[in-house]
């Protein structure tokens, strides 16, 4: 008889991590997923700088020795000082207070290109907002803004999109240390908003494959590098500058054009078998690019994956359909 072997459960976790995971489930649920958030006292933080503790040690010695002293003056100071510390505070508060922050659905990129997020700050109040600062809560490369009485202002963040794929937008931060920089007020944000990432093109990519020719049209399945038909024919006064061979022209100085009939007699499948990788990475990225130069040469094509077959098509609508199949697959 086989007896299974004995699995080794997963080390349980001490009572202050569990404590630590707890409340930061709790803290991170009170802010929720919007592309659109106003700021409220219940989501914003206040804790001191580096420059803010340092300032409240300088007031605990300058009370210090006014009382060991009894200096009238160095209460005077103390308390002064005291309390332009307290209107930082409640001056930095009212910076956030009331912002809207809001983000545009972002384009999608290829993998390893730079993502923007471009974020606006939307100020429904009549004073001015200075000098709030968005970032990503991961990396902190932060963007400065200052935003005018009922005004709105941009604050883009960009980021490099590496893994292909649907992804969710990173957790943002956005910050004042207005007016003195003793005080940090923050809060967090997290976008509901999701990112397309398409494979990365291949570099150098092969030829395409063999077109085949609609049933009854009578077309060759003839097909050159980079989806150049053999077909070619004089140029015509009026001929589109995306058809006409340039590379035939500068050999030669004839101008000529891609015969449009041969252009939408033929089809291409781009199969996922046929792109001669073993990598399943590395065929999507062949893919992709094929995808490119099919839909750069205006070619009726097809995309055959291992669980989707996208039928044949041309077109914008087309190509992003069949880059979001490779993106998420």
């Amino acid at each position: 008889m086989q007896t299974r072997p004995a699995t080794t459960p997963p080390p349980a976790r001490a009572p202050h991590q569990r404590l630590r995971a707890a409340l930061r489930a709790w803290w991170l649920a009170r802010h929720g997923e919007s592309d659109a958030i106003t700021l409220t006292q219940r989501i914003i933080y206040i804790l001191p700088t580096r420059a803010g503790w340092m300032f409240g040690v300088t007031l605990c010695l300058l009370l210090v020795g006014a009382i060991n002293y009894q200096l009238n003056l160095g209460y005077a100071l103390t308390f002064l000082l005291a309390g332009a510390g307290a209107s930082a505070l409640i001056v930095g508060h009212g910076v956030l207070r009331g912002l809207r922050l809001s983000l545009s659905q972002p384009q999608p990129v290829f993998a390893g290109d730079a993502l923007t997020l471009n974020i606006r700050l939307l100020n429904a109040r009549s004073k001015p907002r200075p000098a709030i600062g968005v970032a990503l809560h991961a990396t902190r490369q932060w963007t400065w803004a200052d935003v005018p009485a009922r005004g709105t202002a941009a604050a883009p963040i960009a980021f490099t999109a590496k893994q292909r794929g649907l992804h969710p937008i990173p957790r943002l931060i956005a910050e004042t240390r207005y007016p003195l920089g003793i005080f940090r007020v923050w809060t967090l944000w997290q976008p509901q908003s999701q990112v397309l990432v398409y494979p990365r093109p291949e570099r150098q990519a092969p030829p395409l494959p063999d077109g085949m020719p609609h049933p009854g049209s009578g077309l060759s399945s003839n097909i050159r590098a980079a989806g150049e038909f053999d077909g070619i024919r004089a140029y015509r006064r009026g001929d589109p500058s995306k058809l006409i061979v340039w590379k035939k022209w500068a050999q030669s100085g004839q101008l000529v054009s891609r015969d449009t009939t041969q252009i939408h007699g033929r089809q291409l499948w781009l199969d996922w078998t046929q792109t001669g990788l073993a990598e399943p990475e590395a065929r999507l990225s062949r893919l992709t690019a094929w995808v490119l130069a099919a839909d750069a040469a205006q070619l009726e094509y097809g995309l055959r994956l291992p669980a989707l077959q996208i039928a044949p098509g041309r077109g914008t609508s087309h190509r992003q359909r069949c880059l979001h199949a490779l993106a998420t697959s």
